[in-house]
């Protein structure tokens, strides 16, 4: 991961609990309402500020639903996509292989560099 824990802010810290214990993809509103109900005064807007800088530190993944809305979870320290159950919001981490060759081979043709990429797939998962 990209930041130590001694240059992390209160904040990144909070935030970086709270989802170790949810275990899985929240929005940064039911993040906020968790500390809230908790008794912690932090604002929305910080718990946002903290979010993009965890994303930016590779702690935390950024995920869209369909509806547009972000949401975040601990992640790996690979590189990894998404499958997501549109019906209970269960999510797999998947390798990209094909996804993978197919981003590079489209960023050669078009002379593009310093490409990165997420892929998520939407469907219904087998529970469902």
């Amino acid at each position: 991961m990209g930041t130590s824990t001694q240059t992390m802010n209160k904040s990144d810290l909070k935030l970086i609990a709270v989802l170790e214990r949810t275990g899985g993809f929240a929005s940064a509103q039911e993040l906020h309402q968790i500390l809230r109900r908790e008794g912690d005064g932090i604002g929305l807007t910080t718990v946002y500020r903290a979010l993009q800088s965890l994303v930016d530190d590779k702690i935390v993944d950024l995920l869209r639903r369909e509806d547009g809305e972000a949401i975040y979870r601990l992640c790996g320290d690979t590189h990894h996509h998404h499958l997501v159950c549109k019906s209970c919001g269960d999510t797999v981490e998947i390798e990209g292989g094909a996804i993978e060759k197919w981003a590079k081979t489209m960023a050669e043709e078009f002379g593009f560099r310093e490409v990165g990429h997420t892929a998520e797939i939407f469907g219904i998962c087998s529970k469902c």
